[in-house]
This record gives C-alpha cells, sequence and structure tokens, in this order.
C-alpha cells in the first residue's frame, strides 16, 4: 500500500496570515486607545485653559481710594468703609451679592453678611450688626447687582470696635467667579468724620 506524506507547508502561510492579521488588528486597536487617551488629556487641558482665562477676565478692582467713616474727630476707631469697584479690561459680568467678604485686623476676624439694604437704610443695618456688607450706591450702572463693564458700584462694609487708629486692616473680596481681592489698609493715627485710608 502506497502512502502519501503529508505536507504541512501550505498551513505554514496561511498560520503566518493569520498571526500577521492578529498584529495588525491589536496594534489598530491599541494605537486606537492611545489616540483616544490622547484627544481625551488634550480636550481636558482645552477645558482647563479656557476656565482659567474666565477665571482671570471675570476679577474686578477697587476703584480710587478706600474711606473709613468714624463718629467724628473724637473717635478712637472707625465704624465702615467704603470704597468703589469695577471690573478689569476685558472683564466678564459678576453678580455682586454672590461675593463672599471677611474683615480681618489683629484682634477680629469675621465673615460679613451681606444685606439687601442701600443708602442710608445700609448705614443703619451696619450700625445695628457691624459685620454686614452692602452695596452703597451705583456710579454709570443700572439697578441690578451685576458689576458689568464701565460700571462703578460702591461697597460699604462695616468694622469692628477693634478698627482703631494705627491698625492695619484687609477686607477679603471673594466672588463667586474670578481671583479674589484683597485690600489692606492702615487706619490713620488721627480721625476725622471721612478719612482716607493709605
Amino acid at each position: 500500500m502506497n502512502m502519501k506524506k503529508l505536507d504541512d507547508q501550505g498551513f505554514t502561510g496561511l498560520e503566518a496570515a493569520i498571526v500577521l492579521i492578529a498584529f495588525v488588528v491589536v496594534a489598530a486597536v491599541f494605537s486606537y486607545v492611545v489616540l483616544g487617551a490622547g484627544f481625551f488629556t488634550t480636550q481636558k487641558a482645552q477645558e482647563t485653559v479656557y476656565a482659567g482665562a474666565q477665571q482671570a477676565t471675570s476679577s474686578f478692582e477697587v476703584v480710587g481710594q478706600v474711606y473709613g467713616y468714624a463718629s467724628g474727630s473724637t473717635a478712637t476707631s472707625i465704624k465702615n468703609v467704603r470704597f468703589a469697584v469695577g471690573n478689569t479690561a476685558g472683564g466678564t459680568a459678576m453678580d455682586l451679592t454672590k461675593m463672599a467678604v471677611t474683615y480681618v485686623d489683629e484682634k477680629t476676624r469675621s465673615d460679613l453678611r451681606y444685606t439687601s439694604a442701600t443708602g442710608s437704610k445700609l448705614d443703619t443695618a451696619i450700625t445695628s450688626k457691624w459685620s454686614t456688607w452692602g452695596i452703597r450706591s451705583r456710579v454709570n450702572a443700572n439697578s441690578n447687582n451685576l458689576l458689568e463693564k464701565g460700571e462703578q458700584i460702591v461697597l460699604q462694609a462695616g468694622t469692628p470696635t477693634s478698627a482703631k487708629t494705627n491698625t492695619r486692616i484687609t477686607l477679603n473680596l471673594l466672588p463667586s467667579q474670578g481671583a479674589a481681592q484683597a485690600i489692606h489698609r492702615n487706619i490713620p493715627a488721627g480721625l476725622n468724620t471721612v478719612n482716607i485710608l493709605f
């Protein structure tokens, strides 16, 4: 009986083709995963840059002087401070009522509570509870609480009895969005009813 010897040379080419296809598929999947991760990382980095730019452009600045108000020339401490704020160049509108305000001196640290009272009613609110702040008046601004381009809003914040002559005080203004603003001022040695804090 004549038996033929089996030849497996054809299978070797087929197996090599299958292995090659498997490598190509694995490489394609791997490259897809790597590219997907790269695109995801790039997108997150772009979002971070945009968020940072928005934070920077929504900041505000103190416009002009910071004034301290006392009961008169015989007073030894100020009752409240007033100052105007405006948007920086390119700043976006911000709601001032959502801003957190803190007062700090060498003896006192307190979070100030926002009140909707304005004008002389704000004086009364601050007199009854010093840890209060609000919008005193608006300059070139509409009646809403948004600080918009070209507007200036005068803020008034109460101060404790520790805000005495020759004391350094700090008001920290932290808006809901944007950079915080710290106002550092010194109360002069002699007080008048209205005093420029330096």
